[in-house]
């Protein structure tokens, strides 16, 4: 049975996987009331939801998970119901130059999101629901076999992935503590439209393009998981609406690649899109040393979803890789606005026609 939570909060979503998020549940659920909350940092961008801004059922507030004022302000002004939150800094590289911002955001900006849904919902818990969307990095690394499960020990390898450990276990403790209704699922790598060019995928989109070189970390051998955003999209409205109360959930592809292979098909895809000669795009890779605290494998067993929601992949990885590489090539002033920085120009418009 669906819960009956008409007020939501979706945070970061004007970023890669919120707005997608966000275009489903605002088309989908016309009689329900989306609230996007997101600070707009370099990742936010409001050109991706542009499709929706006008909708009555979307409402765009700018705002930091850091600030309790804030949050208590906006809490009180629109009574929220459920909390989707994905606002995050979620960049391997960034977090290993400044891991003091991943604490502020991914844990303290959690707990303040945490604690401004308690203070509202007080001990009426009915009809509410504060579901938390993590990553399978807190898992920490795999060998060559077997699969993160919803029962792997948390083992993270890099501040990016503490971070979010402990802002999985700050959900869990309330939950505990005070009975709160929480969800959490941990997600394997997305890709697709709208993702923010330093991601692997629209990053070497972009250098292929320009005939930049691919810069590959170590011997390429680093295996992950893919996930298109899309089908996350609808694994998180499947969860919001019919998860269990309390539970972790696992969403994954069900596409294993090296970071190798998948460069490899990404530049053979690359060169027939473009018309080029097959195998010019695969001389533009360079190896390059490896990051700290590179973790060798991730791959998720998501069969909890399936079996429990009915949830799986609706695209294999190569015709999603295909559909995305399309969106890339098809909206060329997107990632120029996105790789120039002009795009700061639309958010400061748009946010002043809406205040």
């Amino acid at each position: 049975m669906e819960r009956n939570i008409n007020t939501i909060l979706v945070t970061g979503g004007a970023g890669f996987i919120g707005s997608h998020v966000l275009r489903l549940l605002v088309n989908k659920y016309p009689k329900k009331q989306f609230v996007n909350l997101d600070t707009l940092t370099y990742a936010g961008n409001l050109e991706n939801i542009k499709d929706i801004a006008s909708l009555p059922n979307y409402h765009f507030e700018k705002a930091d998970i850091r600030d309790v004022a804030e949050l208590g302000k906006l809490f009180d002004k629109y009574q929220f119901d459920g909390v989707i939150h994905l606002a995050a800094e979620s960049h391997v590289d960034r977090s290993i130059e400044n891991p003091l911002a991943f604490v502020e955001t991914n844990v303290i900006g959690t707990v303040n999101l945490l604690n401004a849904a308690k203070n509202l919902w007080k001990d009426d818990f009915s009809n509410k629901l504060f579901y938390h969307i993590s990553t399978d990095e807190v898992y920490g690394s795999l060998g060559k076999t077997g699969l993160f499960t919803e029962e792997t020990a948390y083992d993270p390898h890099s501040p990016y992935s503490a971070s979010k450990a402990a802002s999985d276990h700050f959900v869990r403790s309330y939950f505990d503590t005070y009975d709160m209704p929480t969800i959490i699922s941990n997600c394997s790598n997305n890709y697709g439209p709208n993702q923010f060019p330093e991601k692997l995928i629209p990053l070497f989109i972009n250098n292929i393009k320009n005939n930049k070189s691919l810069p590959v970390y170590g011997d390429g051998q680093y295996t992950r998981d893919w996930l298109y955003v899309i089908d996350h999209a609808r694994a998180i409205d499947l969860i919001f609406s019919k998860g269990e109360l309390g539970e972790t959930y696992n969403i994954g592809g069900f596409n294993e690649y090296t970071n190798i292979d998948l460069i490899h098909l990404l530049c053979d895809l690359m060169d027939k899109k473009l018309g080029r000669e097959k195998g010019s795009s695969r001389k533009l890779i360079k190896f390059v040393k490896d990051r700290p605290g590179h973790d060798k494998r991730y791959a998720i067993d998501a069969q909890k979803i399936n079996k429990e929601l009915g949830w799986k992949p609706s695209v294999n990885f190569e015709q999603g890789l295909s559909e995305t590489l399309d969106w890339y090539l098809a909206n060329e002033t997107w990632l120029h606005n996105i790789t120039s920085g002009s795009y700061k120009d639309y958010y400061k418009e748009m946010y002043k026609e809406r205040t």
